[in-house]
């Protein structure tokens, strides 16, 4: 029987769901003529065949309502798959794809060859320095460590391994950090050109966009743009390289490298979820954190988040600030602690509510990681594990060397929203994304307002925007919604003003509010209005912000 597993959290317990599938595969068959490589879709029987290969291999991805897995094998891995009980057929569409050269377009000077739309290390690099050159009042190029080729003997080859950091310097903190980490797995294509671009949407947007606005001047946003520099390089040529190009304990060079996703030290090694074979695709290493880019991220993750200590004492502080996020390609999932367990996590409950509030946005499936297959070594499970902060993986889109035009059309779009409401709710993961959110706010008049007359303050108070493909998340009926001007209701000395549902009572879980404040005694120039929700159970959403100037007569 072919098994489709949902996770639930009901009461705190996670509940398995099983749905039969009909099997997608019915036979196992021999390979084609030649040595491969081929992509293949293998049909499996139940999960534990999908844990023992995935503890060796690493699954393009796993379909468990069809019954079938996508992963590369040459002959050997052809017949090791029969072995293990699988059921093999080619995917020729995707074999193709794989055998293709990656060349240079017509006329394309930048890029990855064949896909324009992804800058390479190098054209990355320059992106980031550029920006922190030219907005330094907002922009950080930070060197962190080193590429495990730039530390070996000789050490002229190689990259530093480098954050770009962004806030608004001018405003000391202490401030909410979230960490973005991207590239870990080299063939991954969309995941640092996503974050790039992230980076560059905020810098772009501050003091244009109210919400990038309030977000860089009160948070930090911390973007490693490439943690496998070095392996990299080789997937820009087209290889499906995965791992670092650490050769220790493995002698083909095609098969060279450590999997630094399965290296971090928070139970590493500890559950079946990585290989102790050195030419595994998921090779945990020679001990934990061995690797010289693991230390990089992790001394810097460790320095800048807050340590709320091990979650398994209990729940971390619903009050915790702070993100770690990872972002993978591809499966279209959201992913949160932990991958080496079925036991739902103390901060469970808020863990699942956040990840089922990014999947509102990018349409992805919300899960605990170990519902895709057992991983340990990881680095979500670092970060709640070893921190207790609210640490979430995005496996992004439908290929690892996704298309420009999808990656441009759909992958980009629906994550560049999921990672600014991660911005947006970095303050209090745990707490504001089970909050209504506050949408459409807007002024009458807009932009600009006479001195002394009064503005309308118009919203939207929403507290539906779930993904529900993996449960249900609770709503509730919208209790208030209030505005803030200028200073936002987390610092001293904010003052709120009650917004009026527009139909005249708080009775539904989407409301229009409303409110006339008067301008009398404002300063001349731009000024910021702040506004959330609140639903019945007493959840407040993250706050949402609208300019408006204040000009003389």
């Amino acid at each position: 029987m072919n098994l489709r597993l949902t996770g639930l959290a009901l009461a705190g317990i996670l509940l398995l769901v099983v749905v039969a599938a009909p099997p997608l595969l019915a036979a196992p068959s021999d390979p084609p003529p030649g040595d491969g490589p081929w992509v293949v879709r293998a049909g499996f029987a139940d999960r534990d065949q999908v844990n023992r290969l995935a503890a060796e291999r690493a699954p393009w991805e796993v379909n468990y309502e069809r019954g079938y897995l996508v992963i590369d094998v040459d002959r050997a891995g052809w017949h090791e798959l029969v072995d293990m009980g699988f059921t093999v057929e080619v995917d020729e569409e995707r074999t193709a794809d794989l055998l293709r050269p990656h060349v240079k377009l017509p006329g394309q000077v930048e890029g990855i060859p064949g896909f324009p739309c992804y800058r390479t290390v190098e054209e990355t690099y320059a992106t980031a320095q550029e920006i922190a050159q030219r907005r330094p009042n907002l922009a950080t190029w930070i060197d962190i460590g080193d590429s495990w080729e730039k530390v070996s003997p000789g050490g002229a080859a190689g990259y530093d391994l480098k954050v770009l950091k962004l806030t608004n310097v001018a405003i000391p903190g202490p401030k909410p950090k979230l960490i973005i980490n991207a590239a870990i797995h080299a063939r991954e294509y969309t995941t640092a050109e996503l974050v790039t671009r992230f980076g560059e949407y905020l810098v772009k947007n501050y003091g244009i966009n109210a919400d990038v606005t309030w977000i860089l001047d009160n948070q930090e946003v911390h973007l490693v743009l490439h943690a496998n520099p070095d392996g990299r390089k080789h997937a820009e040529a087209g290889q499906l390289w995965r791992k670092n190009t650490h050769p220790v304990s493995c002698g083909d060079p095609n098969s060279w490298g450590i999997d630094l996703n399965r290296n971090y030290p928070y139970n590493w090694g500890c559950c079946g979820g990585s290989s102790g074979s050195g030419c595994s695709e998921t090779f945990r290493g020679p001990s934990a954190a061995s690797e010289p880019e693991v230390q990089a991220v992790r001394n810097y993750v460790v320095a800048e988040l807050p340590d709320y200590g091990d979650p398994q004492s209990g729940p971390i502080p619903a009050n915790a600030a702070g993100m770690f996020m990872d972002i993978h390609s591809y499966s279209q999932l959201v992913l949160w602690p932990w991958g080496y367990t079925t036991q739902v996590p103390p901060n469970g409950i808020q863990l699942q509510t956040l990840g089922r509030k990014f999947a509102y946005f990018n349409n992805y499936f919300p899960e605990q990681s170990i519902y895709l297959y057992v991983t340990d070594g990881t680095t979500i499970d670092f970060g709640y594990g070893q921190l207790g902060v609210a640490s979430y993986t995005f496996e992004l889109g439908t290929d690892f060397f996704q298309s420009c035009s999808v990656f441009l059309n759909t992958v980009l779009p629906k994550n560049m929203d999921a990672l600014i409401y991660a911005a947006r709710v970095t303050r209090a993961p745990y707490m504001q994304p089970a909050g209504p959110d506050s949408l459409n706010v807007a002024t009458i008049p807009s932009g600009t307002v006479n001195m002394g007359l009064p503005i309308v303050v118009n919203a939207t108070v929403n507290d539906t925007r779930f993904n529900n493909q993996n449960g249900s998340e609770p709503v509730q009926p919208i209790a208030a919604a209030e505005v803030y001007v200028d200073v936002p209701p987390w610092k001293p000395g904010a003052t709120p003003i009650s917004l009026a549902a527009t139909d005249g009572t708080f009775n539904t879980s989407v409301e229009a509010v409303t409110g006339t404040l008067s301008t009398a005694g404002w300063p001349l120039g731009k000024h910021t209005l702040y506004v959330r929700g609140r639903d019945t159970s007493n959840n407040w959403g993250p706050v949402s912000a609208v300019f408006i100037k204040v000009g003389a007569h």
